[in-house]
């Protein structure tokens, strides 16, 4: 990847004034091999159950990137190092998680782009209840399914349309 969060912000000033280009809150803290990753997002809300993010990053991720709003639980962790694996296997730019995550080691020595709140050593219950595709709201912006991630060093933007 060759972009820069901050060029891209410097480079599209009339997209951020009108709101198609938004900057997430520096909440998030890199866990994975990659710190810079890109690419369209697939959306997920759940709260302390990561059935669908096994389900989904069981799908070929063909470059996308999944963004579990988990309410910003911080009593378990949505993803491990198992889940951060099928995301490789299967084609997957980086996972976003408005919740924690767990194995920190052996996710930092994936290429994956992992951001997440903190680390916690609980794993999660499994009900299978929650919902994918559908708008969010986290870290002082709405993220929807379809719009584009960029992450770096410097930040996380959300667009609504690929950025050059």
């Amino acid at each position: 990847m060759s972009f820069q969060t901050t060029d891209l912000c410097d480079a599209n000033e009339a997209l951020l004034a009108s709101g198609k280009l938004r900057v997430l809150q520096p909440i998030f803290r890199h866990f994975g091999g990659l710190t810079r990753f890109a690419g369209p997002i697939v959306t997920l809300k759940l709260f302390e159950d990561n059935s669908l993010v096994r389900k989904v990053l069981e799908a070929p991720g063909q470059g996308q990137v999944l963004v579990v709003d988990g309410g910003g639980s911080l009593r378990c962790a949505l993803v491990g190092d198992q889940l951060a694996e099928l995301g490789v296997r299967n084609g997957w730019a980086g996972v976003l998680v408005f919740g924690c995550i767990r194995d920190s080691k052996a996710i930092g020595a994936l290429e994956l782009g992992v951001l997440a709140l903190a680390t916690h050593p609980l794993k999660t219950i499994k009900r299978n209840v929650g919902e994918q595709g559908i708008t969010v709201n986290f870290a002082g912006a709405r993220i929807s399914a379809g719009e584009w991630l960029y992450a770096d060093e410097d930040g996380t933007l959300i667009s609504e349309s690929p950025l050059t």
